[in-house]
């Protein structure tokens, strides 16, 4: 799918519009102006040079954290043009750094097949940056040019000779625009090790040399490309067959590359790429491959009489526990969005559910113990997914449609308003007392919990639904769960999660956020869920009563009163608190501490939930090996 001969020139360059709506809308083109469209910058410069890579003229890339809030990508491909320009009548360079919508995956005959076909990428880099710096060599020479805000210092101008090719390119972002600049070191470094697995045989160096005294580097060179990366993504949770499925073919001038194989796991772990993209909310290629699986193992289990002519898997009961990652290459990708978080076209459905069927069906009559495992799980799977819901329909639907009472431990508000209305989950039946005594009637509700509720990581959704706890809250919410969740009947609008500040607090709060997370993710996403901070001293002086939310806020006050005589008392349980304190501490909307639940890496947080809720005690004890030494202050 490439063409080493293709010429690119300025002649490949095609312009289509101008550059300033960047800087007034930078959400529009890098997603945010927090840390995720920070990193994106580092992304697009990437890109770039892994469409050479990708087009076969770039076998090397380095990515170089530097200090000043600056970063360099270099990399080895056939350079960008720096001649003139026909229709801008300025150099290539400049006129790919300085206009939206400039640059050789228009149609130019550049590029085949490329990651960045919206073409703002680069020039999305130098918009939002106060310094970018761009070097070529290319023809014999090296050439640069340098940028404020995405205005020329000078034209592009040759400083040397050469025989080497490639482009660098440094820039700095614009304080201005993002207010905080704090590349991340783990977050660039996964990103470039998928951008290296998906790009197999080249090699992507990395250098964080912020800290002079202590610099890091980092060195990705894969062989395997996607079944490599699936080797990675599973990690240390258990495999059920062990041969892996894998394909790369092309069909219809799209290339696909599929791998997957079944875990232990409830949930599927599915990543898909487009031109090495990652398109976190899938899109064709995904449903391609999904519309295959669910239909071939569909056919097998019924050709070898598993399945009744009646019966039916479903796509989740299939996809149970899987680990799998589609790529694809395609010549015109059609993203829903600048930051391509979804692939719509079409013709990527059917190249996918082609490639994959043929090949599945070599795979399931040729690894016949692995077909056995495979449907042996999704039987599982959907038996528990009957018995799932005939829990939802007599302990949820029939609770909330025929009127029967809300749970006898829930305290309600009177409000029938959801959007002023807010229910506290408290730990434990002396904090919920007290706070049935300290609470507003009016608008706030309170639901105890006793103990510890259900890991909800290690069961299925029938196990689940059985455990009290759960139930009560599921009907106190009024949302149902699962296939019948319907935020909007959703009967607070707060959901606050009240706990003791120990090891035992954090872990009930480790459970509560599990179970919102992988059963009610939409009320994360929209803002309803919050963690209660209560204070962790109470330090009176004379008649004065002070509280401390933290170590610091404790230091403070000691300054303050230094010259006084005074008692502290450090909070281990809300139950410690009479009904007053309570208010006045962490109820009363005028002075209480309240911190949102935001969901900004669903991928990692994903990745960190399994990892520390799962049923696999490896990884769980190995991060607290290595994180043991940062733990201070545990039940003090």
């Amino acid at each position: 799918m490439t063409n080493k001969e293709n010429s690119y020139s300025a002649s490949s360059i095609q312009v289509l519009e101008g550059l300033e709506p960047v800087r007034k809308r930078p959400g529009m083109y890098i997603g945010s102006t927090g840390p995720q469209g920070l990193h994106h910058l580092i992304y697009e410069v990437v890109d770039n040079s892994l469409d050479e890579a990708i087009g076969g003229y770039c076998d090397h890339i380095v990515v170089s954290l530097l200090p000043n809030n600056m970063v360099k990508v270099e990399d080895n491909g056939r350079g960008i043009p720096v001649d003139i320009h026909e229709k801008t009548k300025k150099s290539a360079l400049e006129t790919i750094l300085t206009t939206l919508h400039a640059g050789g995956k228009f149609g130019g005959g550049a590029y085949k097949i490329s990651g960045g076909l919206h073409g703002v990428g680069i020039s999305v880099v130098c918009a939002l940056s106060t310094y970018l710096k761009a070097e070529v060599k290319k023809d014999g020479g090296v050439y640069v040019q340098e940028y404020d805000t995405s205005v020329p210092r000078y034209d592009v101008k040759k400083i040397g000779d050469t025989k080497e090719h490639g482009t660098s390119i440094t820039f700095s972002p614009d304080i201005t625009i993002f207010k905080e600049i704090n590349f991340s070191r783990k977050v660039v470094l996964d990103h470039l090790r998928q951008q290296a697995y998906l790009t197999k045989g080249v090699r992507i160096d990395f250098y964080d040399l912020r800290d002079e005294e202590n610099p890091f580097e980092y060195h990705f060179y894969f062989e395997g490309g996607v079944k490599s990366y699936l080797s990675y993504l599973i990690g240390d949770t258990k495999v059920l067959n062990p041969n892996p499925f894998y394909v790369a073919k092309e069909k219809d001038g799209v290339f696909v590359e599929v791998a997957f194989q079944y875990t232990d796991e409830i949930e599927p772990n599915e990543e898909s790429f487009t031109n090495n993209i990652f398109t976190p909310e899938g899109g064709m290629h995904l449903t391609g491959f999904r519309t295959s699986l669910t239909r071939l193992v569909n056919d097998y289990a019924k050709k070898n009489g598993v399945l009744k002519n009646n019966d039916k898997l479903t796509g989740d009961d299939v996809r149970e526990g899987i680990a799998v990652i589609v790529s694809i290459k395609i010549e015109d990708p059609q993203f829903e969005g600048q930051t391509k978080a979804k692939l719509g076209n079409p013709e990527a459905r059917t190249a996918v559910d082609g490639v994959t069927s043929e090949a599945l069906i070599d795979f399931l009559d040729k690894f016949a113990q692995d077909t056995k495992i495979i449907i042996e799980k999704s039987m599982l799977s959907s038996k528990a997914r009957q018995a799932a819901r005939a829990a939802r329909e007599t302990v949820l639907r029939k609770g909330i449609l025929e009127g029967l009472a809300l749970p006898g431990k829930l305290s309600d508000c009177t409000s029938k308003k959801p959007e002023e209305s807010e229910i506290y989950l408290v730990e434990g039946e002396s904090a919920g007392g007290s706070s049935r005594q300290a609470r507003n009637r009016r608008f706030q509700a309170i639901l105890p919990l006793r103990g510890k509720i259900l890991n909800v990581e290690r069961v299925r959704i029938d196990k689940m639904l059985a455990s009290a706890e759960i139930k009560n809250l599921v009907i106190a919410m009024g949302t149902a769960i699962a296939e019948d969740f319907n935020v909007e009947k959703l009967r607070y609008h707060r959901i606050i999660i009240m706990c003791d500040a120990d090891s035992d607090g954090n872990h009930i709060k480790t459970l509560i956020l599990t179970l919102f997370f992988r059963y009610f993710k939409e009320i994360i996403e929209r803002g309803y869920l919050y963690v209660a901070q209560p204070p962790l001293y109470k330090i009176q002086a004379g008649k004065e009563v002070r509280y401390a939310y933290s170590e610091g806020e404790r230091d403070e006050i000691f300054k303050t009163i230094k010259n006084q005589k005074f008692s502290i008392q450090r909070y281990k349980g809300l139950g410690e608190m009479n009904p007053e304190q309570l208010w006045e501490t962490t109820m009363d909307p005028e002075r209480r501490v309240l911190v949102r639940v935001q969901i900004e890496d669903a991928k990692e947080a994903d990745k960190i939930i399994d990892m520390l809720m799962g049923k696999e005690v490896a990884p769980r004890k190995r991060f607290i090996q290595l994180s043991a030494k940062n733990v201070k202050n545990l039940d003090i």
